[in-house]
């Protein structure tokens, strides 16, 4: 294919992909009632996108601590005229008259819990990825929205993204020929908070914000933000970040969860900052293909910076590089030029809770773009592929049954224990 028909070809194929998000007529002139549960960074991203939607009003808001409190219900309040009301705990925000659904923007130790009790009060739930903190957590959250009914979204926006539309189409068509292994990686250099344990700030009730994690000593760099390279809270890059990657191959691949894990890496340059490993390779054995993840949190990278955040799906026919706005197309022979296209989605959060929203007011699932069962076949994959470094084994994944095979260091990992004064779901 040469870069005249190849641009021509993504073009048309996406012409109707980066128009707005719709709201059907039926649904614009009423609006739905919100609460956001957890008021940080990402929770405000996913709050603030509803508001430009439109067609909501968030009239409730909950944070362990008071000054994301305080200033996410004055933003609120400037950007719909209203102010939320405010909460420190969850469930007196559930048990507000007249809630119809929440937006759950907590770290991950959170959602089991939260997103459990908001399906027993029948709530649409819009809950942030990674779905749970471990595996029978999420069972226990697939198992609640079965006996609730309710409507569910989970966070994993890129499956908005129309570059990895496209790329879904242009596999489909024969473009790549048949793709026998699939690379991700995303390289960067983390900005770290103070490591110096010390008092939390008067605000934060930082026994509430560790939850049924182990309640580790505070300092900066594990908690608001930070906690994504901590092992207790957030588990890691991998689970953090990339698994945005191994979401969205799976959905242009159609896979399912691996069979098996082999994991290898380590903590070398950033140890005593973080929990993780700052280097990791990671092979997920799919029926299908294999899939090989990557990450270096240090240097530069991959030696084209272009590269160092996307996919690689190498096809007989070509290899072909997504991200989320740009694809770049590498025809196997002699004398091939690389071509590119560029194919934007900047609104990839808002159509992605447009979705939600629409769903919500039309009581139908069916408009939905990631089920909590989908999104939890993503979250386990990558929680098995962090197991497998875990305990430098390989891991086999017994799909029918749900559970690693004769392997009793990661069937511990399954589930971790919950700190006293909490309940894990079922």
């Amino acid at each position: 294919m040469d870069r005249r028909s190849f641009i021509q070809k993504t073009t048309i194929g996406t012409a109707g992909m980066v128009t707005a998000f719709h709201i059907p007529a039926f649904a614009q002139n009423r609006k739905i009632k919100i609460g956001l549960i957890g008021a940080g960074w990402y929770g405000m991203v996913v709050a603030k996108a509803a508001l430009k939607v439109g067609g909501v009003e968030l009239t409730a808001v909950c944070d362990v601590d008071s000054e994301h409190l305080k200033n996410s219900a004055a933003e609120m309040e400037s950007l719909q005229g209203s102010r939320p009301k405010e909460f420190k705990d969850y469930r007196e925000l559930l048990n507000m008259k007249g809630l119809e659904a929440v937006i759950i923007g907590t770290p991950p130790q959170w959602h089991a819990l939260q997103f459990v009790a908001a399906c027993e009060k029948g709530l649409g739930i819009f809950c942030e990825k990674p779905l749970a903190y471990d595996v029978e957590e999420g069972k226990a959250m697939i198992k609640a929205v079965e006996k609730a009914g309710n409507i569910v979204q989970i966070g994993f926006q890129r499956r908005q993204s129309a570059a990895f539309q496209k790329a879904k189409e242009l596999i489909q068509d024969g473009t790549t020929g048949k793709i026998h292994q699939v690379g991700a990686q995303i390289h960067y250099n983390p900005v770290h908070e103070d490591t110096t344990i010390q008092n939390p700030p008067a605000s934060l009730d930082w026994d509430t914000w560790c939850g049924p994690a182990p309640k580790l000593p505070y300092r900066p760099n594990i908690a608001h933000k930070a906690w994504r390279l901590e092992k207790e809270y957030g588990n890691g890059h991998l689970v953090d970040w990339g698994i945005h990657h191994i979401d969205i191959i799976r959905k242009t691949m159609d896979l399912g969860i691996p069979k098996s894990f082999q994991s290898s890496g380590s903590l070398e340059i950033l140890k005593g900052k973080i929990t993780t490993p700052d280097t990791l390779n990671a092979i997920m054995h799919f029926e299908e293909c294999p899939v090989i993840w990557q990450h270096r949190l240090w240097g530069s990278g991959d030696l084209n910076p272009q590269f160092n955040n996307g996919v690689f799906f190498y096809g007989e026919k070509a290899t072909l590089f997504a991200s989320d706005n740009k694809l770049v197309l590498m025809p196997a022979g002699r004398n091939q030029s690389q071509q590119e296209m560029d194919i934007p989605t900047p609104d990839m959060q808002e159509k992605h809770v447009a979705d939600f929203i629409n769903a919500v007011k039309a009581k139908d699932k069916r408009l939905l773009s990631c089920t909590t069962e989908d999104a939890w076949k993503s979250t386990t994959t990558v929680q098995l592929a962090m197991a497998a470094y875990y305990t430098g084994s390989e891991i086999k994944w017994e799909a029918a049954a749900k559970t690693v095979l004769n392997n009793p260091a990661a069937a511990k990992l399954l589930a971790r224990p919950y700190r006293d004064g909490y309940i894990r779901p079922s």
